[in-house]
């Protein structure tokens, strides 16, 4: 068996391990498919009024996905912090399996659990008004993206469970930065209104990039009186995003690895 099909082989039965182990955690899978649900909610109709109505609703989903994949890497932090602090992961080293394969178990199953979110969030969507306007291979394309990006964000979960030093520490610092991240972003309103650095910091930003390359792939056009930027990372907001998440995916792999394994070897 060659190294690959090892791997392969033992991050399949690792991820399989922890699908079944959110038998014992309902809740943490509730709150993960609540959330999304929640933030359609509140913001197509507390603030969605105000800011273009049916339109804005439908203009909201792009970062309403772009959000949802975002804080499944405080799933992916928790949960691998919780299987270090119980010993788990130390187990696994004793066994003639690489490293590599607990990591990419724990980030393979936090993207099904991404791939859930995603049909939940859907579902919420069209009981709102959004509709995709867009061709079915544009639409896969815009899924493939979103999973993409939750792949991303799962392995920079991955690095921060692995860089905590308790249960508590990674819930706290799994969360801390997800909310400046996904709202410092063209994912719920227009980055026109922001002062110029932060408008700068916005445009930039691959979450930014992956809500405008999805609302494109999908035919959600921004509401009529929503003004919208033409800097390079909104025209080209689909290269963009997938390169930062394959840059973002490649360094948080690397240090992912490299935490695991000075951890694990003392």
């Amino acid at each position: 068996m060659t190294a690959v099909q090892r791997l392969s082989r033992d991050s399949s039965i690792i991820a399989w391990r922890n699908l079944l182990n959110l038998r014992r955690t309902p809740g943490s899978v509730i709150a993960a498919l609540v959330q999304p649900v929640m933030f359609v909610l509140l913001l197509a109709y507390v603030f969605g009024g105000s800011l273009g109505g049916a339109e804005y609703r439908t203009f909201l989903m792009g970062g309403i996905f772009a959000q949802a994949v975002t804080f499944n890497a405080a799933f992916t932090a928790l949960g691998l912090a919780h299987d270090m602090d119980k010993g788990i992961v130390n187990r696994f080293r004793s066994l003639p399996m690489p490293a590599m394969a607990v990591l990419l178990g724990r980030t393979l199953s936090d993207l099904t659990m991404s791939a859930v979110t995603l049909v939940v969030t859907s579902l919420c969507g069209l009981l709102v008004g959004w509709r995709i306007a867009a061709s079915p291979v544009d639409a896969l394309l815009a899924y493939l993206l979103i999973l993409l990006f939750a792949f991303a964000m799962s392995w920079v979960g991955a690095a921060i469970g692995l860089t905590a030093r308790s249960v508590e520490v990674a819930q706290s610092a799994g969360l801390i930065w997800l909310f400046p991240v996904t709202f410092i972003s063209s994912a719920f309103v227009s980055t026109h209104t922001m002062p110029g650095p932060l408008r700068t910091v916005a445009e930039w930003n691959p979450v930014s990039a992956t809500a405008t390359a999805v609302r494109r792939l999908f035919g959600n056009p921004p509401p009529a009186g929503l003004p919208t930027s033409d800097t390079w990372p909104v025209v080209h907001a689909a290269p963009y995003a997938v390169t930062c998440a394959c840059l973002i995916t490649g360094a948080s792999m690397l240090l992912a690895l490299r935490r695991f394994r000075r951890i694990t070897l003392g």
